[in-house]
């Protein structure tokens, strides 16, 4: 049996064709990530991409770096390759620090796919063959905003989240000026608060969203007014997306209990496929909605979240276009989206281009 042999990971950036703006005060100039590698004795590696979001989760790309080289790969090392139960004790060990056991759990699951002669694509993929693409567009001025949709529209996406939350007048603009825009061309519309709106206007705000063509609506509240949260959710205005709400397993048993929401955002980026898979399953028997959503990921992050798309139970589209975003990537070639979908089958090939300055 294969055993592990080392855990590696290398920084790297990559340059996008705009800023993402978001919240109320976010924003993301380029990305600063890092490549995550598990090696066997027997020669074999998995990969994968750990985003860093400082604001979001608290990690650094040197906090990401550290835990790894430090604290998760060490005790990892000399463990069998097949032994999935000794490796998830490890990173259960280890608290937080979500987007690098997300990458790390990913990376050890196609080690484990290639010692049994399996691509990671043959080993995880669901039964799906096609699946509806989403892409984020964040806060900009109202002509940007639209160049940017055009522009994403001709690559292929029928799904735009729009990034709200800051200027309920400008938020009005852009949401009327992209539903004319797009005007008897199949696209669906759907807003991102981050957490922005207050309790005591929340439903008036989802009212509007409403009227505005609006289909659903993610993370209107801030997560800690968990009543507050049921109670809107209660209220039916619009469907509501968990996300921040439910960064980790037990965040969503919570949420489940609460009723906050309806729809589940599955970011494999912080949750791995291990329990990213487990959150599924619970999403599905309470009936939920699931997406598959992005941390703003390149290329490999991208690819790994669409191989967990094609699984039953993701019902709504998923944020797998944000490399439409990026000026340069570091897949075998890019993803390709035709109609609003991403064939499942032309991930087949896709892999990460190796290169000495990632």
């Amino acid at each position: 049996m294969a055993r592990i042999a080392s855990v590696t990971a290398t920084p790297f950036t990559l340059p996008l064709k705009g800023a993402l703006r978001w919240g109320r005060a976010s924003e993301l100039r380029q990305l600063a990530h890092v490549l995550v590698s598990v090696h066997d004795d027997a020669g074999r590696v998995g990969v994968a991409e750990a985003p860093v979001r400082p604001t979001i989760y608290g990690e650094t790309v040197r906090s990401v770096t550290a835990i790894l080289e430090e604290h998760l790969g060490p005790p990892l090392v000399g463990l069998e390759v097949a032994d999935a139960a000794a490796q998830a004790a490890v990173l259960a060990g280890v608290p937080n620090n979500p987007c690098a056991k997300g990458a790390l759990d990913i990376a050890l699951c196609e080690l484990r796919a290639l010692e049994s002669g399996r691509t990671l694509f043959e080993a995880e993929r669901g039964l799906r063959e096609r699946i509806p693409v989403s892409f984020i567009l964040g806060m900009d001025a109202l002509e940007a905003t639209l160049q940017e949709a055009e522009r994403v529209y001709a690559a292929g996406v029928r799904v735009f989240k729009v990034k709200v939350g800051r200027d309920p007048a400008h938020d009005a603009r852009v949401l009327g000026a992209l539903k004319h825009l797009f005007a008897g061309a199949g696209v669906t519309l759907y807003a991102d608060a981050n957490e922005s709106f207050a309790p005591e206007t929340a439903a008036r705000e989802l009212a509007r969203l409403a009227r505005l063509g609006v289909a659903y609506v993610e993370e209107p509240l801030p997560v800690h007014l968990l009543k507050a949260r049921a109670a809107l959710r209660a209220a039916a205005v619009l469907p509501i997306v968990a996300d921040d709400a439910c960064f980790t397993l037990p965040d969503l048993l919570r949420e489940l209990e609460a009723e906050t929401f309806d729809i589940l955002n599955i970011k494999t980026a912080r949750t791995g496929f291990s329990t990213s898979q487990r959150m599924l399953t619970l999403a599905r028997e309470a009936g939920k909605g699931v997406m598959v959503g992005s941390q703003a990921s390149a290329g490999l992050g991208t690819l790994h979240a669409a191989i967990f798309s094609s699984k039953e139970g993701v019902t709504h589209p998923c944020e797998l276009s944000f490399p439409l975003k990026l000026a340069r990537d570091l897949l075998s070639a890019p993803l390709r989206f035709r109609e609003g979908f991403l064939e499942v089958a032309s991930l087949r090939e896709l892999h990460l281009e190796l290169r000495e300055n990632p």
